[in-house]
């Protein structure tokens, strides 16, 4: 099944949804607009002088029939996902560890040799895979950006390619084919999802598996992450939605385990069906869903939930600046784009936003705005007064680490509900 026309690569195209992406549905509700917003990765250098810059809707849509949440617009991935994409999940501590986790329970699972393949959609920097190869297995990734040649450097073989059909065919004439595909934090990212799950098929060897890790549309409606909405998150899964997706395909899911990356993702395995016996976790996970009533009441409190959430958050920035304090920012993820164009924070709010020190993203403004992005030095050197953490969903451990290195001012969390902390203590 494809339901969402296939856009021309560099064209800058980009595609309206009017049908589900998963059962074609036309019944597509809409849950909340957060405006007209920049592609994540737009980052001009400093200094620059402005000039005109695509912005698109960010409207969420959800399906009646099959629960699938997803955005109302498909921009072109080479927009999205440009070859210098500058997001490297090495750099995290949180995805490391997830990741060496992950290769620790999937042999819970699945029984490995040395010869089983191992491949990794959207492999980025190779950092997964790295916990496969040095468990002794065969791995292959598969990313479309120049982190594919700082993977190959790493010593982590990885075809640079977008995942589909074409790369699928040429990993299978050179390595053959995979005992356990993974995709993680890319899986609601990809277009044309239906050839995406048939591709990971024709990939996947007799008794394989399919370990996916996406955002969690419970825990994003639990936590208020309507920051994690932008436009590479083209779907926002349920265990309903993605079971949906998954056993058009003949593929079972068999165990389901909630996470905390990301600010709450799930992490879903799946083999063709009746390969694996079903675990407990799957209908735990499923009753957990139906008495939330994610499709029902929980939907209707979200956008109010949201629009206070904005509000609060400017209304404490406004008493701040009113009060002669200086404010910048801690964390240049790529939700933070959405949070500083949703909410409208500006160089006249925010002075900078701060990143560890080689970061990518060093040297360029926030997206939508001329907030410059600095090294995380200026925090300690100037003291400002207070350092809004737009990696929010990590707060506690950053709180720790930046005052362990000598910060002595005073912390805002934005989300869920706008707060001001001095200890990490605060926030538990």
């Amino acid at each position: 099944m494809q339901t969402i026309p296939k856009l021309t690569a560099g064209t800058g195209s980009s595609v309206v949804v009017e049908r589900c992406q998963l059962c074609d549905g036309k019944e597509l509700e809409p849950i909340i607009f957060l405006g007209y917003l920049p592609p994540v990765n737009t980052m001009p250098i400093i200094g620059s002088i402005p000039k005109e810059e695509p912005a698109y809707p960010a409207l969420v849509l959800s399906c009646k029939k099959c629960s699938l949440v997803q955005l109302g617009l498909t921009v072109d991935p080479n927009i999205l996902f440009p070859p210098e994409y500058p997001y490297t999940s090495g750099t995290t501590k949180i995805l490391r560890d997830n990741f060496a986790e992950m290769y620790k329970e999937s042999q819970t699972f699945i029984k490995l040799g040395a010869d089983d393949l191992a491949v990794d959609i959207g492999s980025n920097d190779g950092t997964l895979l790295s916990n496969f190869k040095n468990g002794g297995h065969r791995v292959k990734g598969i990313e479309p950006t120049l982190m594919a040649n700082l993977a190959n450097e790493r010593g982590i073989p990885t075809e640079r390619a977008f995942f589909g059909p074409e790369a699928v065919k040429k990993v299978v004439e050179t390595d053959g084919k995979a005992s356990v595909i993974t995709a993680t934090n890319v899986f609601a990212h990809i277009e044309n999802v239906h050839q995406v799950v048939e591709s990971i098929l024709d990939l996947l060897k007799e008794k394989g598996v399919f370990i996916s890790e996406s955002h969690y549309w419970l825990s994003l409606v639990e936590t208020l992450q309507y920051d994690t909405i932008y436009h590479e998150h083209l779907r926002y899964y349920s265990l309903s939605s993605l079971r949906y997706l998954l056993e058009q395909h003949g593929l079972e899911i068999f165990h389901v385990k909630r996470i905390p990356t990301h600010g709450g993702s799930i992490r879903v395995y799946a083999a063709r069906k009746g390969d694996y016996a079903i675990q407990p976790s799957v209908k735990e996970i499923e009753d957990a869903e139906k008495n939330f009533g994610l499709q029902d009441k929980a939907l209707t409190e979200f956008k109010r939930r949201v629009v206070n959430s904005k509000l609060a958050l400017m209304s404490l920035l406004h008493e701040l600046k009113k009060d002669g304090a200086r404010i910048v920012a801690v964390g240049a993820p790529s939700r933070a784009s959405t949070l500083v164009n949703y909410v409208g924070l500006d160089e006249g709010v925010i002075d900078a936003v701060l990143e560890i020190k080689n970061s990518y993203k060093i040297g360029k403004y926030m997206p939508g705005t001329l907030i410059p992005v600095r090294d995380e030095n200026l925090l300690f050197e100037e003291q400002p007064d207070y350092a809004l953490l737009l990696s929010w969903h990590i707060a506690g451990e950053l709180i720790a680490n930046l005052k362990a290195k000598g910060y002595k001012g005073k912390f805002i969390v934005p989300l869920p509900e706008p707060k001001i902390v001095s200890s990490e203590k605060e926030i538990l």
